[in-house]
């Protein structure tokens, strides 16, 4: 969406609002399309002291799987940006990421929130914090409580759990 900044580029203390939708269905994040509803993004255009600054929020509802159990999900997704903009750069080779450039009064606010929520993205999405997790043995998920499996001795360490284990039969 291409937002029009003419009207405030010279007056310190105006501001524009916007609000628009964007379809990220197809983004893939993990082997999967989690944004699966529109992705509503609000958010305005000051000019502070002759500075133009766009802030907004991006939002939606992810369809996932949890990563370490594996259950289906439904969570909100917030992601908060903040750009300053610019009609020129004095070093246009640096590539600031923070500084978007004003094209003939416009600005495209849909690329900087597609940005923003593409890199916003959790890397993992878990169904809770305290999430447990599948054995890795036997694959029951330990939410529900301990699986039945005994516990593997890492190779590296047979030789103390030998000698713990002679302790143990002493007493």
């Amino acid at each position: 969406m291409l937002l029009s900044v003419r009207e405030i580029i010279n007056t310190p203390g105006k501001k524009i609002s916007f609000q628009f939708s964007m379809d990220l269905s197809c983004v893939e994040f993990g082997g999967y399309c989690p944004v699966a509803e529109p992705v509503v993004v609000t958010g305005t255009v000051r000019n502070m002291a002759g500075v133009l600054v766009m802030q907004g929020t991006a939002e939606t509802m992810l369809h996932a799987f949890c990563d370490r159990c594996g259950k289906p999900l439904v969570c909100k997704k917030s992601v908060p940006f903040e750009h300053l903009l610019a009609q020129e750069l004095e070093n246009a080779d640096k590539g600031d990421d923070e500084i978007l450039l004003i094209e003939n009064g416009e600005v495209d606010a849909e690329d900087a929130a597609r940005t923003a929520f593409i890199l916003g993205m959790d890397t993992k999405l878990l169904c809770s914090e305290d999430c447990k997790g599948l054995c890795p043995i036997c694959g029951a998920d330990l939410n529900m409580g301990p699986c039945g499996c005994k516990k593997e001795t890492d190779p590296r360490l047979a030789v103390l759990a030998k000698l713990l284990q002679r302790d143990e039969d002493k007493d």
